[in-house]
């Protein structure tokens, strides 16, 4: 019997874009992942985010199954969400089965950097902080797949992506409309309002109160971890803290090793065969 990872993805980028790291993790686990976070009209996205953490939690509830632990697992935005929703299972139905939380470059936002975000909204100074701006700018029409490809090949960014990764971004983060043409399948209006309604402290107070485990997957060179800082992050993860080489986007540039640090963390996660508890699962199962 497989463990559940319900994976969240980052802001503008479908889960479907992360076909190739989840590949390699099915066959260790059953993967479940909500396509598009914030697209659902039941789930508006509101400062702090908790009808998206609403949206996750009722995810972890349609897939359980009889899954014998859930792993939640998150790129950006859905290491947050995570986070989030893992403190909120904890008093359900689901808390003996929710085992532990891996973010890919979420880092907590505490202190000063905390109140900076907070002035940011209220002045427009969180533009500064980060790219919502190009959001609002990010084109969302081409005729065709290959105007598509030609466009993302040409950005420095997208050419560090593994090429397998780029042609699901290709083909999944776009939709096909009339006559061929393709549009930007994430809203990117919705992009903007989920960087807009950012939870800080949301955040930061709850870690110490979580139940589960946390680990962490920083990338080498994270623009967005450096600006958050890492003491805050350290503190919750307790040393379960890794690097990989590559950018915030580092599950795009390296799929198959970010694949296998998730693998890797969780087994440290999971309970020793010695440890009681697990021992009962064990012989229930």
């Amino acid at each position: 019997m497989h463990d559940l990872l319900l994976f969240s993805h980052a802001n503008g980028f479908p889960a479907p874009v992360y076909g190739v790291m989840l590949d390699a993790l099915a066959p260790g686990f059953r993967i479940a992942r909500p396509a598009r976070i914030g697209h659902d009209p039941r789930y508006p996205v509101t400062p702090d985010w908790p009808h998206l953490v609403d949206e996750l939690v009722a995810r972890a509830h349609a897939v359980a199954g009889d899954a014998r632990r859930i792993w939640l697992v998150g790129h950006s935005l859905g290491g947050y969400l995570s986070l989030l929703a893992a403190h909120r299972l904890a008093d359900g139905a689901l808390a003996a089965r929710v085992a532990g939380v891996v973010m890919l470059d979420s880092p907590l936002i505490s202190g000063w950097r905390a109140h900076l975000v907070s002035i940011g909204r209220r002045t427009g100074l969180d533009n500064l902080l980060m790219p919502m701006r190009a959001t609002l700018q990010r084109r969302k029409h081409w005729p065709d797949l290959d105007a598509v490809r030609a466009h993302f090949l040409a950005k420095p960014a997208f050419a560090r992506w593994d090429p397998r990764v780029l042609e699901d971004y290709i083909e999944h983060g776009t939709l096909a409309v009339d006559s061929g043409a393709r549009e930007l399948a994430f809203v990117r209006e919705t992009e903007f309002a989920i960087y807009r309604s950012l939870p800080t402290t949301t955040v930061s107070d709850l870690a110490p109160r979580l139940r589960v485990p946390v680990a962490f997957l920083a990338g080498t060179r994270s623009r967005e971890l450096r600006h958050a800082g890492t003491a805050a992050t350290r503190r919750l993860v307790d040393g379960r803290w890794v690097w990989i080489e590559g950018s915030h986007l580092f599950p795009m540039e390296r799929p198959l090793d970010t694949a296998d640090a998730i693998a890797a963390m969780i087994a440290r996660m999971r309970p020793a065969p010695t440890d009681p508890a697990a021992t009962a699962v064990t012989q229930a199962a």
